[in-house]
């Protein structure tokens, strides 16, 4: 390397801790660089872009590992991730122009701008979409085939003969078919298909130069493979017909430079108007008159008492998330080209680097005063290990769950042993619902233990995560 060469790399380096702020030191930096890719290791992720955004500065934006693993291509900022859910919000916020235009009113109900729209389907509002709060389940196996091709219209007719899950606005539920309803609303209200509409509207103003709606046909550059685990061997995505890549409810390419110019619009409240935001960041209102915190298309819980907007995704080989500290001037983003990847550990872990005041608390034990609750969560602990979950407790849970819980609590629970003790970490309130986080310790395992009940008594979410460290 020439005396030049070693010069214009000096003063290079020199010029970065010029321009970063005063805490981001090159030490943070490091540490950040040091987990990241630990974590990577951890969790079997080939590639993963990340972005620390501060004050309006990028401190961060680097790529780790690989982009395609059989090419050799490594991540940089330029690569092209799929979206997931984290590409709902952009949905909210083309719904949301059109509000602004005049065009849609978020109190109608959805059959003025839908036609066709069932009996059972009259009372949902365009804002019990945005809010998950319409009652629409999610799909089963039953219902579609993904490896076939469906138009809007034949999408939405399936959508139509579903029976609402509760009554629009009595509960918070999780629907991507929400979504893509709105993605329908969208094109039929402005004469474009919905992602035409936020090219022209969202994207192009914003400055989000590669995001697009997927296409496995078109050559895109810088263009990430995705990735699952079979059996810890490291497998392609699977395929799905094209029409499921273009819908409503997150199927969108970006990078890490599109998310960073998505963060500037959103720090400086431009695109929409400041009312608009403020509906998209209004906690839904139940029937009953609870809130549930979630907006439109962002998540509001707060974490360790600041205010949060995040949101992840999660399809076809990719796991993404934007976590956003909006009093604090934050955000930190993580997208991974694996389908068993947490991007939540790549984002916690950074904040708990560089803000960890900001970060998760460290769980601590509470006092169980609902000795009940804790025996029925064993019970069902011990069913599920069994692969007899009582389905008459279930009947607030998401659609096709116990199709999904069967196979994977008889994986998860395999070779653990006896459950020795288990342990209450959380109690809360989630809308109408009751919110249980316990830690069950078994012989050779420990599990992270999530457990919901709804007002009836019938169980909405029975969900476990294993802990990694063998118990000693």
């Amino acid at each position: 390397m020439s005396k030049g060469s070693r010069l214009r790399i000096a003063l290079s380096s020199l010029m970065v801790l010029i321009s970063l702020p005063a805490w981001a030191v090159p030490d943070e930096m490091s540490k950040i660089d040091e987990f990241v890719r630990a974590e990577m290791e951890r969790q079997k992720v080939p590639g993963v872009a990340i972005a620390v955004i501060r004050g309006g500065k990028v401190v961060r934006a680097q790529g780790y590992g690989y982009a395609n693993v059989e090419l050799k291509v490594p991540v940089g900022i330029d690569t092209i991730f799929q979206s997931g859910s984290t590409g709902k919000q952009f949905t909210a916020a083309g719904v949301m122009l059109l509000v602004e235009d005049g065009k849609i009113n978020l109190d109608d109900p959805i059959s003025k701008y839908l036609p066709g729209t069932p009996a059972a389907f009259q009372e949902i509002k365009v804002r019990n979409l945005l809010t998950h709060t319409s009652g629409v389940p999610n799909y089963t196996n039953r219902d579609i085939d993904y490896r076939r091709d469906y138009t809007e219209d034949e999408i939405l007719q399936i959508i139509f003969k579903q029976q609402l899950e509760f009554a629009p606005g009595a509960r918070w539920k999780y629907s991507n078919p929400g979504y893509e309803m709105l993605g329908f609303l969208i094109h039929k209200v402005s004469g474009q298909f919905y992602g035409d509409f936020l090219h022209d509207r969202l994207f192009v103003p914003v400055g989000m130069k590669t995001t697009r709606i997927i296409s496995e046909e078109d050559i895109v550059p810088n263009r990430a493979a995705g990735y699952r685990l079979v059996k810890g061997q490291l497998k392609n995505q699977q395929w799905v017909a094209p029409s499921w890549n273009t819908t409503a409810d997150g199927s969108l390419y970006y990078s890490i430079n599109d998310l960073i110019a998505w963060n500037r619009a959103l720090r400086m409240g431009t695109v929409l108007k400041p009312e608009s935001w403020k509906q998209v960041y209004t906690p839904a209102r139940l029937n009953s008159g609870k809130t549930y915190p979630y907006g439109f298309a962002w998540f509001l819980e707060p974490i360790n008492g600041h205010e949060v907007h995040m949101h992840g995704g999660s399809w076809q080989g990719f796991k993404t998330v934007i976590l956003r500290y909006p009093k604090n001037d934050l955000t930190v983003i993580a997208l991974c080209n694996l389908a068993d990847a947490d991007p939540e550990k790549f984002t916690d872990g950074i904040v708990g680097i560089i803000a960890p005041e900001l970060g998760k608390p460290k769980p601590v034990p509470i006092p169980d005063s609902e000795p009940m609750v804790t025996e029925r969560v064993k019970r069902l602990l011990s069913a599920a290990a069994a692969g007899k979950l009582p389905v008459e407790e279930f009947a607030n849970v998401r659609a096709g769950y116990m199709e999904f819980a069967g196979p994977y609590f008889k994986e998860l629970l395999q070779g653990s042993g006896e459950i020795q003790k288990i342990t209450l970490f959380e109690r809360k309130e989630l809308g109408d619902d009751k919110v249980y986080r316990y830690e069950a310790t078994y012989a050779k395992k420990k599990f992270e233990v999530r457990f919901s009940l709804a007002l009836d008594g019938k169980i909405s979410e029975f969900f476990a995560l294993s802990l990694q460290e063998p118990v000693k």
